[in-house]
């Protein structure tokens, strides 16, 4: 199939709150989509409507090649959701929950036990199998929250805000495990993240603001649209840097100015060849792109959005 998400003019109201509003998008197999907004612009509310446990005031809803209003329960087979709060027992042991949320999806005995080595092999759970979950730390909670996620092999993975409150470390190995199920799976990820670097490495991204779809593309074609690009310049002199006539910002041992686009860049370079002998041209972040678009930052908190 061309596309394994489509999502068609959906729509959901809370009274007189416009919490999703005629919002279109499509996601690809094996896609990593990233699906960003702040705290009320209504990413929650658009995947609970799309795991069948919200009902859409009207649009289309076709997961796998399903529609959501005739095969609700086959869309939940192809799904795997990753909660920013984890849903598993804190009394209970990883294997316990692990054997109780396999259960549920007819996986027992020797299936069970073959599907559980080998999301142990992927997420390291060995040393955390026989304890509670509510004794562990945030990162081995989350190994098992994935772990939980995968047990019925899901062609998605939906992962809300996955790396959330983790050290560096832990977010790293989280994004090794993604990595592998989409080399070795061709599983689709459909993620949502506060962190902006995660999403600057989405095959496609989309942007909510209020309910709205505010601006959607590729990572690159989103920098080229809403932000310039930035050349730091090394062992330059002052002479040199007022040479220039550009406004700009002393970083370190360096000086950075902020260009239109790579082509400005390339001309004030070429203009300038003895200037700039030791310098660097990045693209705008996708922090610059966020900001651009909806004119707000988007930080690191944890709590659920509409």
């Amino acid at each position: 199939m061309d596309n394994i998400i489509e999502i068609r003019h959906l729509c959901k109201n809370y009274g007189s709150v416009k919490a999703v509003q005629d919002i279109s998008f499509c996601v690809k197999p094996g896609e990593l989509f990233a699906f960003l907004g702040v705290n009320g612009a209504g990413k929650s509310t658009t995947i609970t409507i799309m795991c069948s446990q919200l009902a859409k005031d009207s649009g289309t809803v076709i997961i796998g090649g399903y529609d959501i209003d005739k095969d609700p329960d086959k869309i939940k087979s192809e799904l795997g959701v990753v909660f920013q709060n984890s849903v598993l027992d804190r009394a209970l042991s990883v294997y316990d929950n692990l054997k109780s949320r396999a259960a549920l999806y007819g996986i027992t005995g020797k299936a069970f036990q073959a599907r559980l080595a080998e999301l142990s092999e992927l997420l390291g759970l060995d040393d955390i199998l026989k304890r509670p979950l509510g004794k562990l730390s945030g990162g081995q909670r989350r190994r098992a929250d994935i772990a939980r996620a995968l047990l019925h092999k899901p062609k998605i993975l939906i992962l809300d805000e996955p790396t959330t409150g983790l050290d560096p470390q832990t977010r790293r190995t989280v994004w090794d495990v993604i990595g592998s199920l989409r080399k070795n799976d061709n599983m689709t990820v459909f993620l949502t993240t506060h962190y902006m670097e995660e999403a600057a490495d989405a095959d496609y991204v989309v942007i909510l603001d209020s309910g709205k779809i505010a601006a959607d593309g590729t990572p690159l074609s989103l920098k080229n649209r809403y932000t310039g690009d930035y050349i730091t310049l090394y062992n330059a002199t002052n002479e040199q840097i007022e040479e220039l006539n550009l406004p700009f910002e002393r970083i370190r041992d360096a000086v950075r100015f902020a260009v239109p686009n790579t082509a400005a860049a390339t001309e004030l370079i070429l203009k300038h060849p003895d200037t700039f002998r030791d310098y660097e041209i990045t693209k705008g972040k996708m922090d610059d792109v966020f900001l651009a678009v909806t004119g707000k930052k988007l930080s690191g908190s944890a709590n659920t959005d509409a």
